[in-house]
């Protein structure tokens, strides 16, 4: 989705700004921030948008407004690879660990009573959930598919018990109140979708899911 390699900002994401901002014509400049201190940083006004895997949720828009969705995503459970645990069933009195900020919304839906170990949205949030699945102080992690994934493709020790078809709605938050640029960044990535530049995009970088539009 997004990530830096000898200084250049890659992956879906980045993609997706850089043909917005061509298209408006806008200037990009990224700020980096740990996760849970995008809205309150958005909410000083010194930023525009929040555009870094942001599924749109209710909570979400008490804080901003959001642009229609440049992508969809599914849920996954991530377990080591030598657990129990192969479907949703499996999780009764276990121990999941989640972001303070991330979506788990299909999960809890279906079960509310599951054990949840919440772990701050910071710089270091992934590692740490990672480190404690390994050392058995978690059971098994949920977040977005695609992230997991690339866990799974990263350690053999570590594997995608399940996804949830959650197809959660990914936008751009932006500051409240700015309809100008709202609308403008709608207008821009209906074109990229018309056109067929979103589908390429999302083909280079996320090739092992189908299109969602």
């Amino acid at each position: 989705m997004s990530f830096i390699q000898d200084g250049d900002r890659l992956g879906y994401e980045p993609a997706v700004a850089r043909a917005v901002c061509d298209l408006l014509p806008l200037e990009l400049v990224w700020f980096d921030y740990p996760l849970d201190q995008f809205y309150p940083a958005l909410s000083t006004g010194d930023y525009d948008v929040v555009w870094f895997s942001q599924a749109i949720t209710q909570e979400r828009r008490a804080w901003d407004d959001f642009t229609r969705p440049y992508g969809r995503f599914d849920e996954a459970v991530l377990v080591r690879d030598d657990s129990a645990i192969y479907g949703a069933h499996d999780l009764a009195g276990k121990r999941l660990g989640s972001l303070e900020e991330g979506t788990r919304l299909g999960l809890t839906e279906q079960f509310p009573d599951l054990d949840w170990v919440i772990f701050a949205g910071n710089a270091q949030a992934l590692p740490d959930m990672l480190a404690a699945l390994h050392q058995g102080h978690i059971d098994a992690l949920v977040n977005d598919a695609f992230l997991l994934l690339a866990a799974e493709a990263n350690d053999p020790t570590l594997r995608v018990a399940f996804q949830l078809p959650t197809q959660h709605p990914f936008g751009v938050a932006v500051l409240p109140g700015n309809r100008e640029l709202v609308d403008a960044l709608n207008q821009a990535l209906n074109q990229l979708i018309i056109d067929g530049t979103l589908a390429k995009l999302w083909a280079q970088w996320i090739p092992y899911k189908p299109f969602p539009f």
